[in-house]
């Protein structure tokens, strides 16, 4: 996916509007549904900006703010079905929007279960501290994530019409 520097990763909001970024299962209403590059916990999946100027919730006016946070809502509750579908160790979904790496505005849904360690099953995701998770190629976004990737798109489907 790598191209001397033109990686999709470089620029996912421009590589989702020339439908070259991988990831995005949908384009919403003020984003971008797509699955994380990283699938240590199944499901977790963000909600892009589809403007990359903007860096905040309060950069947008309120109805464009309106329309992304019922973006997020939906693609939420369909992170939600998918994942409940799948396993039944399927807990919740959390949703963050921080902003503290990428610039630009984009909300984390992260699916919880059952079976995470107990010492973080109650814990903010980011406390999972083994570089694995967030490096390695043990949870990178695979082929084999694609029965995912479809109940991801069907949830947001029935949900978004």
């Amino acid at each position: 996916m790598t191209d001397n520097g033109n990686d999709w990763r470089h620029d996912r909001i421009g590589s989702a509007h020339r439908g070259q970024n991988p990831t995005v299962l949908r384009r919403l209403e003020a984003g971008f549904a797509a699955i994380g590059d990283r699938q240590f916990l199944p499901g977790y999946s963000v909600l892009l900006t589809d403007d990359p100027a903007v860096t905040r919730l309060s950069d947008l006016a309120p109805a464009r703010r309106a329309a992304y946070l019922t973006d997020l809502e939906r693609f939420a509750e369909a992170v939600e079905r998918a994942c409940a579908r799948l396993d039944p160790a399927f807990r919740r979904v959390n949703i963050e929007i921080l902003g503290n790496t990428d610039p630009y505005l984009h909300a984390h849904i992260w699916p919880r279960y059952d079976w995470e360690p107990a010492d973080l099953v109650r814990m903010p995701v980011w406390l999972y501290r083994d570089e694995e998770y967030w490096r390695g190629d043990r949870h990178a976004l695979a082929p084999r994530h694609d029965a995912l990737r479809t109940a991801l798109t069907e949830e947001l489907d029935r949900l978004t019409g």
